[in-house]
C-alpha cells in the first residue's frame, strides 16, 4: 500500500513559500489471548515524552510500511510479531508542527523479551479496556477502538 502524499506549504510574510515534507511511519496494534481477560494489548511507556503509546516508528529508505511496522515493533518491544491485518492510519502534526501519517496493522506475537532502553522504559499487555484507559493520545484510542480483532483468529 502506497501512502497518500501530503504537502504542507508554509507561507511568510514576505510573501516566500516552503514546502515542509511528510514524515511516514508505521507501528502495530499486538495483541495476545489471555485466559483471564480475552485479548491485552501492547502499550509503550517513553519516558522522554512522559506518555503511554502504540509502538510505532519512522519509515527508512527502501522500506515497506509493513516492514516497518515489524521492525519498529521488534525495536521499540523487542517482541517478533507476524502481521494479522492491517488497521487503519493516523494523520497529525508532530512535536515539530510537521505532518505525519502513521498506518498501523494487527499483530500477533511470536516470541521475544522486552529491554528498556532510553525510548522507552516500560511495556504493558494490558486487557483492551485498561488500554483505552491507559493510552495518552485520543488517535491511538479511536484506532484501538475501531480494530476488527477477528483476524487474530487466524494467525498463529
Amino acid at each position: 500500500m502506497a501512502p497518500v502524499r501530503l504537502t504542507i506549504v508554509a507561507k511568510y510574510r514576505s510573501g516566500r513559500t516552503r514546502e515542509i515534507a511528510t514524515t511516514y511511519a508505521a507501528g502495530g496494534i499486538v495483541i495476545r489471548e489471555s485466559p483471564a481477560h480475552g485479548f491485552e494489548v501492547a502499550v509503550i511507556h517513553r519516558p522522554g515524552v512522559e506518555d503511554w503509546t502504540l509502538p510505532k516508528g519512522k519509515l527508512e529508505a527502501g522500506e515497506t510500511l509493513e516492514e516497518c511496522a515489524l521492525r519498529e515493533v521488534l525495536e521499540e518491544t523487542g517482541l517478533e510479531c507476524k502481521l494479522a491485518s492491517f488497521v487503519g492510519t493516523t494523520s497529525y502534526a508532530d512535536r515539530r508542527g510537521r505532518p505525519k501519517v502513521v498506518s498501523y496493522w494487527l499483530m500477533h506475537p511470536l516470541g521475544g523479551a522486552f529491554v528498556p532502553s532510553h525510548e522507552v522504559d516500560a511495556l504493558r499487555f494490558v486487557p483492551l479496556e485498561q488500554a483505552m484507559a491507559l493510552l495518552s493520545y485520543e488517535l491511538d484510542r479511536e484506532l484501538l477502538g475501531g480494530a476488527d480483532l477477528s483476524s487474530l483468529a487466524t494467525v498463529g
